[in-house]
């Protein structure tokens, strides 16, 4: 079952690296520029270890119940575990032992306590202020005005360095439009903190469409693993 598995995860993943690598060239931008995330909520941790195997280094995951036994799991394969859903204060003390960069940042609370862990944990964790391109506060994420203000709070705390922003397509929208507002938001942030260049937006169904306008970061499940099914550990 293991080799047949295999076989599908290695086609979506030509496919999906078909996919960017097209978007790169239209955007007149290097393939390099774009690193794919491979986003395996609910897929057991042999589907991590298959993509580690297909040259995958990047991994991302969006409940910390689910993330922090695979990552134990996969502690020896050396990958960089992103953690891209929302999160609540109490689970920074976990997220942070595991966790190399949290993407989904959009309160002064989360990041102070992001860095009170990372501190004890002793580690460094990339930050990406979260930005909503729809003011729906069911899907997390600081208003574009509030980015500066957030930016400069996880810039400055101790434990914590400053990535860029992250975001995800409203629905219904044309994500193409959104990721133009986004970009426009990454943009004032670099000149704010030049070092912040991280742009994460995209996934399966828009990648390309984020890539157009700038993102440095697709985070890629379905196009993948498949449809979403119950996680069995």
């Amino acid at each position: 079952m293991s080799g047949v598995r295999k076989e599908e995860i290695a086609g979506n993943l030509a496919a999906v690296e078909d996919r960017i690598a097209q978007a790169c060239e239209a955007a007149g931008r290097e393939r390099s520029e774009v690193t794919l995330i491979a986003v395996t909520k609910t897929y057991p941790a042999s589907d991590v270890r298959i993509l580690a195997e297909l040259g995958v280094t990047d991994v991302g995951e969006n409940r910390d119940q689910e993330a922090a036994p695979k990552a134990l799991e996969c502690a020896d394969l050396g990958l960089t575990w992103h953690f891209v859903g929302q999160l609540q204060t109490n689970k920074a003390h976990s997220v942070v032992r595991y966790a190399d960069l949290v993407h989904s940042v959009d309160r002064a609370r989360l990041a102070h306590a992001l860095s009170k862990e990372a501190v004890k944990a002793g580690r460094r964790v990339g930050c990406l202020v979260q930005v909503s391109l729809d003011d729906d506060p069911g899907r997390g994420g600081v208003l574009p005005a509030g980015v500066p203000e957030l930016a400069d709070e996880i810039a400055a705390a101790e434990g914590l360095w400053l990535g860029g922003v992250m975001a995800v397509a409203p629905l219904g929208e044309d994500p193409g439009k959104a990721f133009a507002r986004l970009r426009e938001v990454a943009r004032a942030l670099r000149e704010r903190h030049p070092e912040a260049v991280m742009v994460s937006a995209g996934m399966s169904d828009d990648l390309v469409q984020a890539i157009a306008h700038g993102a440095t970061h697709v985070r890629v499940g379905t196009a993948l693993l498949g449809r979403r099914k119950p996680f069995v550990r």
